[in-house]
């Protein structure tokens, strides 16, 4: 274990100022907490803490940090509190060693629901001070140094935390170094036969290549040397699970996998790395494609390097990162970088991150999420992906994750932009809308003031913002005509017991059904969670206990006929029950029944003989009484789909269906829906009508006069 004397001695060598007395109070302090418990190795448990206060003097940390590494296991562990520590070292470092107490409480297990929550908790945690999360980082990294010493199942258990949550989180800070030891070692873990086997390549490669690493590193010195340009360079082999997972993502072997060396020049000034990018580019052929200058466009965490990938020795290729000293310290070290200390001050880094400016661009994307799911996709879309940067038409940059699309470039500039989208040029041409964007690309979003979100943008954007944005626009547009809907069913519900639906009455059922407003009522009415019914018997229950209205039989449902008389609803005017109707009389045939006022009545004028006044059963019919409606629905995925659904939510049946018109962006189309009387067919169609997809829906009748049906020709013998 590292004696005091000598974890004060790594401090003194980049922070001379260092108060001693403190850490050698933390750490005679955590001695006496821990004493007597021992690790699963059989060592004493304080070596742990001694062990991560090492690794962050590493990151050459501040004082306040490396005592709370040295404390970070007390208050959970031990019998020490929070007011002790308080009282023995002060408010800031008792807050960080709280907060890294219930990050390590936290149990992020499988579950979508519980782990959105510890995620929440997690950026909570940050947002009070990020340096609870460094310490956190580097107790996981020693504890996954060491996990071999714990049972199997705990193994496999830190490894799926540590590959799914912290090292991405590590690599998000910009501690990409942390990153791939914590993926590397949670490899070993979960799939240790395919890390050996790549181990295996690399020996076997090494005796049939020799010391390539060498070989390279010294041709790189020799092109600088000659360019005088002053600069370090190192080489190293790619960690296994790096390798392993390009060879999952291309479905290619080991032997055809070619970048698995990387190296890196660390120049003096801004200007070098472009002249060594020049000489590298002039001594070895570049691979297309595989340039990225982060100089210029520099990662939200502080990131800055120029990456090419050139053809070395024997064709192979070879990675290559060119960065300053400044640079290469905030690649080193990330958000870190912002409390990094040299010669007993804090190191003045111009690329270093402000950590309040960092945690506000990775918190915004995520506040937008309005459930569980929801945020669980910002924060992988935030933390799993690398990043593009594209170009406004007046040259301001956006930035975006790897495959992000013009929706996408629209919501980055602002949510309303995003709404208006209707087309989008890149680089001058006009793309979809699905369009994956590129490195350098110049994006123009065309916009439109009637446009709204459509249903199928979901699938198109990538980004959680984008994603939250749109699912908000049609949460919003669906539930307007929900409340429409639930308004019309509303009233006629009122209206079958004699009442109107005034705002108070709806105030007082929607406060009764325990809902908060009038619009929540009746937008739970329209999208059919609520029964109208429910809410008059709940407003009226002495006139809901009324008997029910009897059910009518098909054969008994016309009043005015006799009861052998045979009876068809005409096919033109199609009517329903609650509708005013009139019986036409064709001899052999039967009887007709039209709607009153449908427009081939007036064939009949001059047959008044053949009209007889009927009326429709009084009671509950059956939902047999088929209505064409004529649709007019975008031409997009899913549409058709949800407008059937959103019928059979009204509990109606779909009997026939054709389309009539299909052009490019719409389609025209007939739908005969089985009802039971006027009111059921209104339901039907205010909920169609709800639909941003649905242009057009209406009742389709047939126009003008015909004759009459012809009648059956008498038997013969």
């Amino acid at each position: 274990m590292i004696e005091v004397e000598d974890l004060i001695a790594l401090v003194r060598a980049y922070n001379p100022r260092t108060d001693a007395n403190l850490i050698r109070q933390a750490y005679a302090y955590g001695a006496a907490m821990h004493d007597g418990q021992v690790r699963r190795s059989g060592e004493p448990y304080f070596t742990h803490p001694v062990e991560v206060a090492s690794l962050l003097t590493e990151q050459r940390l501040d004082d306040a940090t490396i005592v709370t590494a040295l404390l970070h296991d007390t208050i959970e562990d031990t019998r020490s509190t929070y007011g002790e520590v308080e009282a023995r070292f002060g408010h800031e470092i008792a807050e960080m060693v709280d907060g890294v107490t219930k990050l390590t409480n936290l149990e992020l297990t499988s579950s979508e629901t519980k782990q959105a929550e510890n995620f929440r908790k997690l950026f909570m945690a940050m947002s009070k001070d990020l340096r609870v999360i460094l310490v956190k980082l580097t107790d996981r990294l020693h504890n996954m140094r060491t996990i071999r010493h714990m049972a199997p199942h705990k193994q496999g258990q830190k490894a799926h935390e540590t590959m799914e949550i912290y090292a991405p989180l590590a690599g998000r800070m910009g501690m990409q170094w942390m990153r791939e030891e914590l993926e590397d070692l949670s490899f070993a873990v979960l799939n240790p036969e395919a890390r050996n086997s790549i181990l295996r390549r690399f020996a076997t490669l090494q005796r049939e290549s020799g010391d390539v690493i060498r070989r390279i590193t010294n041709d790189i010195e020799i092109e600088l040397n000659r360019a005088r340009i002053e600069a370090s360079v190192m080489g190293r082999a790619k960690r296994p699970f790096s390798i392993w997972r390009k060879m999952e993502e291309k479905e290619i072997g080991f032997s055809r996998l070619s970048d698995v060396y990387g190296f890196r020049i660390v120049v003096g000034q801004d200007a070098d790395c472009y002249r060594a990018l020049g000489v590298i580019h002039q001594r070895w052929r570049s691979v297309p494609g595989r340039f990225k200058d982060y100089i210029s466009q520099p990662k939200s965490n502080g990131y800055r390097s120029i990456h090419t990938t050139v053809s070395g020795r024997d064709g192979k290729r070879v990675e290559v990162q060119i960065r300053t000293r400044e640079m290469h310290e905030v690649a080193e070290r990330g958000v870190a970088a912002h409390w990094s200390y040299r010669d007993g001050v804090r190191s003045e880094n111009r690329f270093a991150v402000d950590p309040a400016e960092w945690l506000r661009m990775m918190t915004e994307r995520f506040e937008e999420a309005s459930d569980h799911a929801e945020f669980m996709e910002a924060v992988k879309l935030e933390m799993y992906t690398d990043q593009v940067f594209c170009f406004t038409p007046k040259g301001d940059v956006i930035k975006l994750p790897k495959g992000a699309t013009p929706i996408d470039f629209a919501y980055a500039i602002h949510t309303r932009i995003g709404h208006r989208t209707v087309a989008a040029k890149v680089d001058g041409m006009r793309v979809p809308l699905w369009t994956r964007l590129r490195n350098g690309q110049s994006v123009e979003i065309v916009t439109a003031e009637a446009q709204t979100p459509q249903d199928s943008w979901i699938d198109i954007a990538t980004t959680g913002r984008a994603k939250s944005a749109i699912r908000r626009a049609l949460k919003a547009e669906r539930r307007s005509g929900h409340i429409r809907l639930g308004r019309e069913l509303a009233r006629a519900a009122f209206a079958q017991v004699g009442k109107r639906a005034t705002d108070k009455a709806l105030r007082t059922a929607a406060a009764s059904l325990g809902l908060s407003s009038d619009e929540d009522l009746l937008a739970a009415i329209g999208a059919s969670e609520i029964s109208a019914r429910v809410v008059v018997a709940n407003l009226y229950p002495e006139l809901a206990q009324a008997p029910p209205s009897p059910d009518v039989s098909p054969e008994e449902a016309i009043v005015g006929l006799d009861p052998k008389a045979h009876f068809d609803r005409a096919p033109c005017c199609q009517p329903v029950p609650g509708e005013r109707i009139v019986g036409i009389t064709n001899k052999g045939y039967g009887v007709t029944v039209h709607a009153i006022d449908c427009p081939r009545m007036v064939e009949f004028d001059d047959q008044p003989d053949r009209w007889i006044d009927l009326q429709w059963q009084p009671g509950h019919h059956a939902p047999r009484n088929a209505v064409t409606l004529e649709m007019t629905i975008s031409n997009a995925p899913g549409v058709l789909g949800r407008i059937c659904l959103l019928i059979a939510e009204q509990n109606a049946n779909i009997a026939d269906l054709r389309f009539v018109d299909r052009k490019p962006d719409f389609f025209r189309l007939l739908i005969d829906v089985e009802v039971r009387d006027r009111e059921h067919l209104h339901g039907v169609i205010m909920a169609a009508d709800t639909d941003s997809d649905v242009a057009q829906v209406r009742r389709h009748r047939e126009d003008g006069p015909r004759r009459a049906p012809a009648r059956p020709e008498p038997a013969t013998a």
